[in-house]
């Protein structure tokens, strides 16, 4: 019988997928960009020469991200932005043109998300999902692309986004929702202003361990010892693995890639089962009793 043996681990942190100095004067304005995966994309364009700007609500994870892109050296801006409010995007775009000059890469890191059976879910929870998700990605790539459009300049959005844009999240009904409005935005957006030279490509990640993630994301990885048995490639992704997909993206050499949505999960999203497991509702996986009106 084959011994299963997974995919091979990456290179180590540190090591660079493109050149060094591949983005030596670029800036790259990253939302969300103080903790968890989006600090892990902003680190790999660091390392590549970008100058980066953090953008966020929270003052401990501006200072976290701040001081992760000076222990590798780069130039560095953080400013308190929340994506749901245009003025606001506009006036961190301004000290971000005023710090480093106008940003070639735009990076949609930032969404909210929390588990909760629809049925439960209040129209304030509804409501500020599709806010932070959806339109906060729209305000920032509108900004973005005003931006370079006046002055007849390229560059190039990645949106993160979430596998369950395709297939949907119970559970994470706001969030899947507001997911698939950022994949279809992508598409749109990359037809639209492609003509500007300006690409918008996706960027999904798979299960990423690190330090800003979910409680439930949490408790499944506690319960079922890393993962590994549960994903086809027999591992969890490291972090840089998802900061080396999105710096190619916004690469001199994927200029000809727009609209695509790349997902890095080693094949996690597309695993089925040859008989098809018990169905156990939301509420139940959840430990939540019966549902009562009121």
């Amino acid at each position: 019988m084959s011994e299963t043996i997974g995919l091979p681990q990456p290179p180590t942190v540190g090591e660079t997928a493109l050149k060094p100095g591949t983005f030596d004067g670029v800036g790259v304005f990253v939302t969300g960009a103080g903790t968890g995966l989006g600090k892990a994309i902003a680190s790999e364009f660091a390392r590549l020469g970008a100058s980066i700007v953090i953008a966020s609500r929270n003052d401990e994870h501006l200072t976290a991200g701040r001081e992760a892109m000076q222990a590798l050296g780069a130039s560095v801006l953080a400013v308190q932005c929340d994506i749901r409010e245009p003025d606001d995007i506009a006036r961190a775009f301004d000290e971000a043109e005023a710090a480093f000059g106008m940003p070639d890469v735009l990076v949609n890191s930032a969404a909210a998300d929390f588990p909760g059976p629809a049925e439960d879910m209040s129209p304030n929870a509804w409501r500020t999902v599709v806010d932070i998700t959806l339109n906060g990605t729209f305000f920032c790539a509108r900004e973005f692309a005003r931006r370079h459009i006046a002055v007849s300049r390229p560059g190039s959005i990645i949106n993160v986004g979430a596998s369950y844009a395709w297939t949907g999240g119970p559970g994470f009904a706001h969030s899947a929702a507001a997911k698939a409005g950022v994949k279809n935005l992508t598409e749109s957006l990359a037809v639209e202003w492609g003509p500007y030279g300006i690409q918008v490509n996706g960027l999904v990640p798979g299960l990423f361990p690190h330090e800003d993630m979910t409680s439930d994301i949490r408790g499944n990885l506690d319960r079922t010892h890393d993962k590994d048995v549960c994903q086809p490639a027999m591992r969890v992704g490291q972090r840089q693995e998802l900061g080396w997909a999105a710096t190619f993206l916004a690469s001199p050499y994927a200029r000809f890639i727009s609209g695509h949505t790349l997902v890095v999960d080693g094949a996690n999203w597309q695993r089925r089962s040859l008989t098809n497991p018990p169905v156990v509702s939301v509420r139940d996986q959840m430990g939540k009793g019966p549902f009562q009106l009121g």
